[in-house]
């Protein structure tokens, strides 16, 4: 009897757990359910969030904190701090303006908050030998500050020179900054950072002051700091798709060769970069770089630059309102190059329009993946491109990496964001623009011998996929706004 009594009192001790717990997932979910009608941008993504929340609380709860909650107020009140709204005054008394490109694109400018820059040189690096033998150049150069910045640094035989080239410069007495994305380098070890920091090098990871186990940490994880900058004494930068590891190099055999494009600029744009990877650190640190303009910024060539930094931090979707709007502008051709292919509406919407006005619309693609459920979400986007009259182009020499952008004889871009809702609205992203014939004569060079490396999809091959293939491309199309 007193066993009964006993397995009867511990029973209902247990239940009363069990209900406490639910009733703080409940709790839980609805906060989370309130704040997402708060902040909703789309009423499909809301909806679909809400009714998970109500009918399955665990896991959507803490699915929600990683994937759906947004606090990046804490960014924009640095960026605030660091004067950005006071960019295009400095200009203005650096007399570095392009005013008339900048009046031409409006909506560029404004997103940027920081007008096209005149007096750049510009130089394109094709792949990643030409791409790391121009910034490694570039660092031997270096007299007063290094800046670097990338998504992805490895402890390879790239990554190791670049360390060796950055402890160097360190010990000539240069300040050297180096800023990794905590998500995309999680396999660099401690070592690897204590080498630098031995040397005098200040080191620091995107998340260093927002720790995952911290309130609003597990946030974090969803939004990741994209940028790939490399900024020598303000002076020159390169921006592009390169990360520091051996496969940029065409060297990991299961990539092989390895399609790719950066920038080199020299002149006023550096400082745009230089600007933004300032504003990256001092979030990441809370350590303020010195941000005053020089009394002489170099103006080595005669090309209009501007430097475009998006990402969560900002008031609206300011990557995608600008490519949207240069995509509504288009008249002849507009070329579009990303590894990965999964528009939200509104672009696919204007990229749609484009082929009605007879716009020659390419989109060129890997045709092997990196990542399989990118590739099959990308897969269901191409296809209905293809139903819809525009042209995919999958990429046969390789693996495709390279972001581009050309838009008639007008415009071009080159830098870190793919065609996906990630590089739109979730990471930390740069965007060069180049509006001069030369440079826009050279992105166009450059595609078509790309485009000869391509195998054009075909609507017959649209249509013969097996029922399988098109379940899982579909299926993996629903999570096209986390991936």
């Amino acid at each position: 009897m007193i066993g009964i009594e006993y397995f009867l009192g511990s029973l209902v001790a247990e239940l009363h757990i069990v209900a406490a717990v639910m009733g703080l997932l409940y709790v839980l979910a609805f906060v989370c359910a309130v704040r997402e009608i708060m902040i909703s941008r789309t009423s499909q993504g809301s909806i679909a969030w809400i009714l998970a929340l109500a009918l399955l609380p665990f896991p959507t709860a803490f699915l929600y904190l990683i994937f759906g909650w947004k606090a990046f107020d804490d960014y924009a009140t640095d960026r605030i701090r660091n004067g950005r709204a006071a960019r295009p005054l400095r200009a203005k008394d650096l007399m570095l303006i392009d005013s008339d490109t900048s009046a031409l694109w409006p909506v560029q400018t404004k997103v940027s908050e920081v007008p096209f820059l005149s007096g750049n040189e510009v130089d394109i690096l094709i792949d990643g030998r030409a791409t790391f033998d121009s910034i490694f150049a570039g660092i031997d150069q270096a007299k007063h500050y290094l800046l670097v910045q990338f998504y992805i640094v490895r402890d390879d035989a790239l990554g190791q020179e670049l360390a060796e080239r950055l402890i160097a410069r360190a010990k000539a007495g240069v300040k050297v900054y180096l800023l990794y994305d905590d998500i995309g380098s999680t396999g660099m070890p401690k070592r690897y950072r204590t080498q630098l920091r031995e040397a005098g090098i200040k080191v620091a990871g995107f998340n260093q002051r927002h720790k995952i186990m911290r309130f609003y940490g597990p946030t974090r994880i969803n939004y990741r700091n994209h940028r790939k900058i490399v900024v020598v004494d303000g002076e020159q930068a390169w921006v592009g798709g390169h990360n520091v590891g051996v496969e940029y190099l065409g060297e990991d055999p299961k990539f092989g060769h390895w399609r790719d494009t950066h920038v080199h600029v020299r002149g006023p744009a550096a400082l745009g970069c230089s600007l933004l990877f300032r504003e990256d650190w001092e979030w990441a640190t809370g350590e303020v770089l010195p941000a005053a303009p020089p009394e002489h910024v170099p103006t080595p060539g005669d090309k209009s630059v501007l430097v475009m930094g998006t990402g969560p931090a900002d008031r609206l979707e300011e990557c995608a309102i600008a490519f949207t709007d240069v995509i509504g502008r288009a008249r002849e051709r507009l070329w579009i190059v990303s590894p990965y292919f999964v528009p939200d509406t509104d672009i696919r919407t204007a990229l749609y329009a484009a082929k009605l006005r007879g716009v020659d619309v390419r989109i060129m693609l890997p045709n092997e993946p990196d990542h399989k459920l990118v590739w099959l979400a990308s897969i269901a986007h191409a296809d209905a491109m293809i139903e819809h009259g525009v042209a995919i182009h999958r990429y046969r020499d390789g693996f495709l990496h390279q972001k581009v952008v050309l838009v008639d004889d007008q415009i071009a871009t080159i830098g870190s964001a793919n065609f996906d809702n990630r590089s739109f609205a979730i990471n930390f992203e740069i965007t060069l623009w180049f509006t001069d014939a030369m440079t826009i004569k050279a992105v166009q060079d450059m595609l078509l011998d790309d485009f000869t490396c391509c195998r054009e999809v075909t609507i017959d091959e649209v249509r013969a996929r097996s029922w399988p293939m098109r379940f899982l491309t579909q299926a993996a199309r629903l999570l096209s706004p986390v991936l």
